[in-house]
């Protein structure tokens, strides 16, 4: 489809995360559009590894269908824009464009509102000091601990490795002062019981 477009040039293709991160990081290109759930991992973990290593590279985060987590972390993973797949060929070409611009296509209000969902409930005046040195995604998982979640599930909503999951956790918890993940669990529900009823749909 893109290769119709006289602006665009393909510099690879690959059908797995590993290739993609490879290729990507051999060829360099100005935009890599990548497919959110990939046979052996996930489009959001390669945006993250190759914007680590390379931040020229855009990255388009492309999806079956609209998904609040998935959208949170291709933010967080430094996407510059995430669209559905039924997008048209014009439309498509269009956003690989803007992106290839440096433009972002991720609407700011969409962005600060789900960062708002999913991080915690309440104003921040209300909130415990303490959550203020957690990280946006820190916060996040500390908000999936206090749902009950397993790091594996937390790992499956997000689209990141267990171990990333772990590494994060471990983290929130130095930070809190804690050592075990039911005492950030504990925290969690009186932090929203004291912001009143959390609005979280799925």
């Amino acid at each position: 489809m893109l290769d119709t477009d006289p602006g665009i040039e393909i510099a690879g293709e690959a059908g797995t995360a590993a290739d993609a991160v490879c290729g990507i990081a051999a060829t360099r290109p100005h935009v890599a559009v990548l497919d959110v759930r990939l046979p052996d991992g996930s489009g959001i973990e390669v945006c993250r590894e190759v914007r680590s290593r390379d931040e020229s590279v855009h990255c388009l985060m492309l999806t079956s269908y609209a998904d609040d987590e998935a959208l949170l972390a291709s933010v967080m993973a430094g996407a510059s824009g995430y669209v559905l797949k039924e997008l048209s060929r014009q439309e498509l070409l269009r956003a690989v464009h803007q992106v290839a611009d440096g433009t972002s296509l991720l609407d700011p209000a969409d962005t600060q509102r789900l960062l708002d969902r999913l991080r915690g409930r309440g104003s921040p005046a209300r909130q415990d000091d303490r959550l203020a040195t957690l990280t946006a995604q820190e916060r996040t998982i500390l908000g999936l601990i206090g749902e009950g979640l397993t790091n594996r599930a937390i790992g499956e909503r997000l689209h990141l490795a267990e171990k990333t999951v772990k590494n994060y956790v471990s983290g929130l918890l130095a930070k809190l002062g804690m050592e075990r993940r039911s005492q950030a669990a504990a925290y969690i529900a009186r932090l929203q019981a004291s912001d009143g009823p959390a609005d979280h749909h799925h």
